[in-house]
């Protein structure tokens, strides 16, 4: 090797592979910093492309998992109002089978329909505040139900289906026009209240049967998410402890590079002794 104090071959040689050491130093360390392996489409560009798919898809479902939260909400609150109904109606007959005794009085019968009265009321009052964020499946203000989220492209959809419970509808036939003054009366609203409490209780299982499908499915949609992301994990998540094992190594060897280029920087000054007396 010619010996030069114009070109240092050594020295350059020593720089190249200090600048090596420090350029992984540097990728080890960023690693280590962000616990991704794969940070941006440079470092893996189809690695980075699968995941930022499936990260959409993640996104797009945890806005189908907050439609069903949603969605199981106001079909609890519906369930909850619709049962509430059912216990008053049971108190209901209580009231109307007493009123069916011939021996009653004008004043126990008036009592009687005064608590037949109050019940049918609290009944009202119920469907009327049976409502989450602004959906009441109980009173009839909706037609069609409500149609919630399904599938991450936004192509399917679950339906809670709604009913009009309002009082002298088609589910609860009686209302507030029946009385208990008298045994005729009695009788006809214990006709309207069996055919209710029959009728109310087939519609609060129809939507029992259509939470419990939502509640399933926001129960796969949450396992599906994290089933996603876990794989996201496993294309760009760094080893951290392999990661520490490189860094430690790197650091070594970063140190021996800036010792191999001071030595071989000193190279020049062997000239000089060449020229000494």
């Amino acid at each position: 090797m010619t010996n030069s104090v114009h070109t240092n071959v050594s020295a350059a040689i020593a720089l190249q592979n200090l600048t090596r050491t420090n350029d992984r130093l540097g990728d080890v360390q960023s690693r280590i910093s962000t616990g991704l392996k794969v940070q941006g489409a440079k470092d893996n560009a189809a690695i980075w492309a699968i995941a930022q798919g499936q990260r959409a898809d993640v996104g797009a479902l945890s806005a189908v998992k907050q439609s069903l939260d949603r969605a199981t909400s106001i079909g609890d609150v519906a369930l909850s109002a619709g049962e509430s109904v059912s216990d008053l109606l049971n108190q209901l007959k209580e009231k109307v089978i007493a009123a069916k005794d011939s021996s009653l009085k004008t004043q126990s019968r008036e009592l009687l329909n005064a608590d037949f009265q109050a019940l049918l009321k609290a009944i009202g009052s119920q469907i009327a505040n049976a409502s989450f964020d602004g959906a009441n499946l109980l009173n009839g203000s909706l037609t069609t139900g409500i149609k919630f989220l399904a599938n991450a492209d936004a192509s399917g959809f679950v339906t809670l289906s709604s009913k009009d419970l309002s009082l002298g509808g088609a589910i609860i036939e009686l209302s507030l026009s029946d009385s208990l003054l008298s045994l005729t009366g009695a009788t006809q609203a214990l006709t309207r209240l069996d055919a209710s409490i029959t009728q109310l209780n087939a519609s609060l299982g129809a939507i029992g049967a259509e939470a419990k499908q939502i509640q399933a499915h926001n129960t796969f949609v949450t396992k599906l998410i994290d089933t996603l992301e876990s794989g996201i994990g496993n294309l760009v998540d760094a080893d951290l402890a392999k990661e520490s094992a490189r860094l430690q190594a790197l650091q070594v060897q970063q140190q021996l590079g800036a010792q191999s280029l001071s030595i071989a920087n000193q190279a020049p000054q062997i000239i000089l002794s060449l020229f000494q007396n």
